[in-house]
């Protein structure tokens, strides 16, 4: 679990997709100080992210 680095905790899928991006974009990237920014919206993956943890009992409500 990478936590809130990579995105938000407990959400492996959107980490692992995150990584995944950034290791491509390390390949890619012509210059320094290049940046690519991706169709995430944080939203989105915060309620995806408390599902998750509903699923897995961490949250009551």
């Amino acid at each position: 679990m990478m936590g809130h680095h990579f995105g938000v905790p407990f959400h492996t899928e959107l980490q692992r997709r995150i990584i995944l991006e950034a290791l491509d974009f390390l390949m890619a990237a012509e210059r320094s100080g290049e940046v690519k920014m991706l169709p995430l919206k944080w939203a989105q993956a915060r309620r995806e992210a408390i599902e998750i943890k509903r699923k897995l009992k961490l949250r009551k409500d």
